[in-house]
């Protein structure tokens, strides 16, 4: 906690007044009393004498549907929490309640605002469902710490509307519970965004049904759960770069350059073939993503090259645009024609900024958010100056799975806040919608699941505290971190480093196939499995990202290395036995008809259900 000076008083008489007048010390003690910890950080908070008590006799007053709404999710995480069962009913409050309360006419709390006051009773106020529902992350949080909440009033507003985390589940596949507890985290630190690149299996283009997807049930559970949480999840299928998961086997969609060698990682955007193809992709996304936003990720087209090596595109961008139009041109008429096509949906378009390099002359369609996360030639205040609304996804801000790690102390100690881009200090945040933190996987094996999570949770609160309020509010990033230790994981939230049997040796049985192995914990909370000819893995196949991504690759006994993560296994308990998943890849054993073990995503092959004897 910030640590407040004392005033120093100098001469007796100064002493002596100050012991004579009780009733202005007590009033100034109270004014100085540093509000409750939350994150982020309460900035306005009055005190009062007293506290409010939670106790059996609590209950959640709530009036109108919206109310109970709030009052309902509420309930589920106090019961969660280990707080028991607490009623929702109507009418009158009484000593020891909660009301939730929505007034639309409080237009200064805002889309997201709200007050709190906690007394003989408790009250969150908000003008919206959202802003009420926030109050109560607040009151979880303070009731993290203790049934007794300091009496006192906070009026708390967030800076930025944007406020978010990004995660590219596109080529490692990355388990629905790690994403569940994902949202509950953000939805308690108050953070509202969450933009997902993964695939989702398709019906419409099943030769795309590579390994890893998403079902469609899957992604509504979890759209479901953001909706209860307040977290918008924005969908993303990067293009026209990076479609590699989606046009591997669609050759005739990948753009050929000049030597007549496919690119099976870039869209051929002079083709209407290809347009169809994608936006076709963003109608079956629709059909499961309820946010009105698509993002099209449109970074790194040229990577590794140029537009020299493919002549027709500036032909075709000359045939579009006239003879002064650059390959380029034909760059930002694929990223409008999308706009115009999500706009038709009712979807704003969202893209990363590296594309726009000014080397174009056909501006990008107004509306268009910028997530600016590159410092190249166009700068943020450019962009803002050209009236794009301008988020900040910072590289700065990047935890990449076996690579580079930002770094939230530093941050915290600069003060770093969303007017901090890369190449660019803002003076004003006029145009910025906020920023966020991104994970990406750019060596899949570098990390497991739950090693991620440890790096996560500090940058995560520390992007919570900047976006919503003051970036700095303790005097030490010791202090700061104290704050995430005292109001701890979000009600509901699963600790996935379980597992469900002790260390020691096992016989492993299913489908007629039988193996010894030592079973022993490691410390990101997996196992590994010894046999007598090694350690079981998965390691053949083709290598994505460093990873075995196909399904039907072999599940081996290599020598055993600690830091091999793709020796590492979840044992799930299922019934009548377990399911052995391969941390890294996310697939499940599978016994195949010859009798091999072998990795497969759920809905390919029956997971093999393993007795442990």
């Amino acid at each position: 906690m910030r640590t407040f000076p004392r005033r120093r008083f100098v001469g007796v008489a100064a002493a002596l007044a100050l012991l004579l007048s009780p009733v202005p010390a007590v009033a100034g003690q109270r004014a100085a009393e540093p509000p409750p910890v939350t994150v982020p950080a309460l900035t306005d908070w009055t005190p009062e004498p007293g506290t409010y008590a939670f106790g059996s006799g609590t209950r959640l007053v709530a009036d109108t549907p919206a109310e109970v709404r709030v009052a309902g999710t509420l309930a589920d995480d106090l019961r969660a929490a280990g707080h028991g069962s607490v009623p929702v009913v109507g009418g009158t409050a009484r000593g020891g309640d909660i009301v939730v309360d929505i007034q639309p006419a409080r237009k200064s709390l805002g889309a997201e605002g709200y007050e709190l006051r906690a007394g003989k009773r408790l009250s969150v106020t908000g003008a919206t469902e959202t802003g009420a529902f926030y109050g109560t992350r607040t009151l979880l949080q303070l009731l993290a710490q203790g049934d007794r909440v300091p009496a006192g009033r906070t009026v708390d507003v967030p800076r930025y509307k944007e406020r978010g985390v990004g995660v590219c589940a596109c080529y490692i596949h990355v388990s629905l519970p790690w994403l569940e507890n994902l949202v509950r985290e953000m939805a308690y630190h108050k953070l509202n965004q969450l933009l997902l690149e993964l695939k989702v299996k398709s019906d419409a283009h099943p030769e795309a049904n590579t390994w890893g997807y998403y079902t469609k049930d899957e992604i509504r559970r979890l759209v479901a759960l953001g909706e209860k949480y307040h977290v918008e999840i924005i969908p993303e299928i990067n293009s026209p770069g990076h479609m590699d998961p989606w046009i591997e086997n669609r050759p005739d969609l990948q753009l050929t350059d000049s030597d007549g060698d496919k690119q099976p990682s870039r869209l051929d955007i002079t083709q209407p073939a290809a347009f169809d193809y994608y936006t076709s992709l963003i109608d079956e996304y629709a059909e499961v993503f309820k946010a009105p936003a698509w993002h099209m990720g449109a970074d790194e087209y040229m990577l590794g090259s140029d537009f020299a090596k493919y002549p027709q595109i500036l032909k075709y961008a000359q045939d579009r645009y006239g003879s002064g139009a650059t390959p380029q041109d034909a760059f930002i008429d694929f990223v409008n024609r999308v706009h115009a096509h999500a706009a038709a949906k009712g979807r704003k378009l969202r893209i990363w900024n590296d594309g726009l390099t000014g080397a174009n002359t056909v501006p990008v369609t107004a509306g268009t958010t910028v997530e600016h996360w590159l410092n190249v030639t166009t700068k943020p205040s450019q962009l803002i100056a050209q009236g794009y609304p301008l988020m900040n996804a910072s590289y700065s801000l990047y935890l990449i799975r076996g690579g580079f790690h930002s770094d939230t102390e530093g941050l915290y100690d600069q003060s770093w806040d969303p007017r901090s881009f890369e190449g660019e200090k803002l003076t004003s945040a006029r145009g910025v919608t906020g920023a966020k933190i991104s994970l990406w996987p750019d060596n899949g094996r570098g990390e497991t699941e739950n090693e991620v999570a440890v790096r996560l949770w500090p940058a995560l609160r520390h992007i919570a505290q900047a976006t919503w309020g003051d970036p700095h509010p303790d005097a030490t990033y010791a202090g700061f971190t104290a704050r995430g230790t005292a109001v701890g994981h979000a009600p509901g939230w699963r600790d996935l480093t379980s597992v469900p049997v002790p260390d020691g040796s096992y016989t492993f049985r299913a489908d007629g196939v039988t193996f010894d192995a030592d079973l022993a914990r490691t410390a990101d909370g997996y196992v590994t499995l010894r046999g007598p000819s090694g350690c079981l893995a998965v390691s053949g196949g083709k290598l994505t990202l460093n990873v075995p991504l196909q399904p039907g690759v072999q599940a081996t006994w290599d020598s055993c290395a600690a830091s091999n993560t793709l020796q590492r296994w979840q044992v799930q308990p299922v019934a009548g036995g377990y399911r052995l998943v391969n941390v890294i890849t996310q697939m499940a054993l599978s016994v195949t008809a010859d009798g091999r073990i072998a990795q497969y995503p759920p809905d390919q092959h029956p997971p093999a259900v393993w007795q442990l004897t």
